[in-house]
Order: C-alpha cells, then sequence, then structure tokens
C-alpha cells in the first residue's frame, strides 16, 4: 500500500461516513442503556472515531486487529456488520458472539478482528502471539494493536514492547491516548507524558500523531504499515485524542472541566473533516444530510435485528467450554 492518501471527493466520503456510523452507534448504545435494553458495562467511544477509521485505512483483510474494552468504534471500522454487533451487545445469539461477548468482548475470526478485552493491556502480548503465529505460517499480515495510554504503566506493555522487538514481530502498536486512565489525568500519571517517547527504550520506531484528524492518522499509519512490512520490525504509534463521554455509563467523570471538554469539541473529527472538504470542494449541497439518512437508517435496522433477536437456550450454556473438534 502507499503511504500518500488522495484525499479525493470518494476518499473524504468514506472517512466521514465510517466516522458517523461510529458516533451514531454510540450514541443509540447510550440510549439503549438507558433503557436498559443494554446492560453491563459500556465504554463508548465517541471523540476517538478518526482513530480507529484512520488505522484501518492501512490494513488489509490479511491483517490482525486487536482491540480494547472500547472497542465498537474499532469493530465498526474493521468491518464487522452493525446488526450483529448490536445484537451482541443485547446479549443475543444473533451476535458476532452469540451474545456471549457483549460489549467489551467482540471478535470476528472471519475479518481477523481478534477480539476486545476489559482488562487494561491485555491485548498487547495477544497481539505478539498472533504475529508470531502469521510469521511462523509464512502470512506477511501485520497485527495492529490498541490500547490506552493507562496500559503504558503495565508489565505486559514493557514485556510486549521488549519482545516485539527483539523478535522483530510485525506488529503496530497503536497508543490512543485520550489524556485520563479512567479518571486519572495524564500529567500526574506519567512522568513523561510523550508516551511514543517509551518506543525508543525499546529500539523500536515511533511517533505522535493528531487523533483528532483522520487522514494524519491514515497517512501515518500507512508509513508504519509499509515499514513493517519492509522489515518486519514493529512500530509505535501515539495518537493524541479524546473521549467526549466519560469513561463508562457509571462514571460521573467529576475529574474533567467543562471548559476542557469543550474546547476538545471544538476538534471533533467529523465537522473537522466536513469543513475541510466544503472549502475543497469535495462535500457537495445534500451530501451531510444523505450521509445523516443513511447512517440513521442503519443503526433503526441494526437496532431492529438485536430487538428481533433471540437468547441462547439454557440447554446450550455449556457449549463451547471445550472444543468440539480438533482442527487438522
Amino acid at each position: 500500500m502507499s503511504t500518500k492518501v488522495h484525499l479525493d471527493r470518494a476518499h473524504g466520503l468514506r472517512l466521514l461516513r465510517e466516522m458517523l456510523r461510529i458516533r451514531r452507534f454510540e450514541g443509540k448504545c447510550a440510549e439503549l442503556y438507558q433503557a436498559q435494553k443494554i446492560r453491563g458495562f459500556l465504554h463508548l467511544y465517541d471523540g476517538q472515531e478518526a482513530v480507529a477509521v484512520g488505522v484501518m485505512q492501512a490494513l488489509g483483510p490479511e491483517d490482525a486487529v486487536v482491540g480494547t474494552y472500547r472497542e465498537h468504534g474499532q469493530a465498526l471500522a474493521r468491518g464487522i456488520p452493525m446488526g450483529p454487533l448490536m445484537a451482541e451487545m443485547f446479549g443475543m445469539q444473533e451476535g458476532v458472539c452469540r451474545g456471549r461477548g457483549g460489549s467489551m468482548h467482540i471478535f470476528d475470526h472471519g475479518r481477523r478482528f481478534c477480539g476486545g478485552n476489559a482488562i487494561v493491556g491485555a491485548g498487547l502480548p495477544l497481539a505478539l502471539g498472533f504475529a508470531l503465529a502469521d510469521r511462523m505460517q509464512g502470512r506477511q499480515a501485520v497485527t495492529a494493536c490498541f490500547f490506552g495510554e493507562g496500559a503504558a504503566d503495565e508489565g505486559e506493555f514493557h514485556e510486549s514492547m521488549n519482545l516485539a522487538a527483539l523478535w522483530r514481530l510485525p506488529v503496530l502498536f497503536v497508543c490512543e491516548n485520550n489524556l485520563y486512565s479512567m479518571g486519572t489525568p495524564l500529567g500526574i500519571a506519567e512522568a513523561e507524558t510523550s508516551i511514543w517517547h517509551k518506543a525508543a527504550g525499546y529500539r523500536m520506531g515511533g511517533e505522535a500523531v493528531d487523533g483528532m484528524d483522520p487522514v494524519a492518522v491514515e497517512v501515518a499509519a500507512r508509513r508504519a504499515v509499509e515499514r513493517i512490512r519492509a522489515d518486519g520490525t514493529p512500530h509505535f504509534l501515539e495518537c493524541r485524542t479524546y473521549r467526549f463521554r466519560a469513561h463508562s455509563m457509571f462514571d460521573a467523570q467529576l475529574y474533567r472541566t467543562k471548559e476542557e471538554i469543550e474546547a476538545w469539541r471544538a476538534k471533533d473529527p467529523i465537522p473537522r473533516l466536513r469543513d475541510w472538504m466544503e472549502r475543497a470542494g469535495h462535500l457537495h449541497a445534500g451530501d451531510m444530510e444523505r450521509l445523516e439518512a443513511e447512517v440513521e437508517q442503519e443503526v433503526a435496522e441494526a437496532v431492529a435485528f438485536a430487538e428481533a433477536g433471540t437468547l441462547e437456550p439454557v440447554e446450550e450454556l455449556e457449549r463451547f467450554v471445550t472444543m468440539d473438534e480438533v482442527p487438522q
């Protein structure tokens, strides 16, 4: 793939559509959670859409993706259909994981979306395993591993960075730095707030990018993926972003000021790209209205699909506890 991005009308509309899909899906999930149709924990991705959408443009179907517990946006950007994803949120067996995963454990084998992880940093060593398996089986694949800046405090972060560098594994480390580990500000948790500098300690290439700009993220991701494919070495990408909602639906977010939130909302990636496209003449009259209508229809259909779903029978409770058939 080329590291250059030709931001023509078609590509710009694709980026806008994908970010809108995530934003509207998350907004509907918040409504459904308050209506008690979605239960358990719920961590929403509003504000961070540019990261998932930008990175996915650099990946091919052969590549693997490891998500976080805030992974609905990553799953949608990867191509997981919205209907089965919403059904999973409802706990229905028509869901992408038969309702067994829920919000934090989305998995799609066919699309190589290798699961969200409820434990902070848990996806990092798993990503190394996928990358190692791909290399041992002769596949020219990259594994993109998403994680928050809070994971940089976990032991497995450093262990994974070290092993990836030692074993020259084709891993793209994508740090979604949204400035808060739950309610802990980055500045009081990290002596070095530029997370990508940690990569140098493992002789790994890295850079920081504006995570509120999908084009900037895409350019950086394409550059990193091209390098990984060329020499097999890992690369580190810190995407500086911001979540517009609380850490989770249980969070009163008393640790952030309204002024700070509004300042970041002024950098909202969706209107930011929309405005640029208008100035460049790539966005025509009625385009946004059409996109909004199409996305709203898709969300409505996803909700209807989920509401028409069925709960897994009690008789199948023990299914998948053990493997039915050992692959040859």
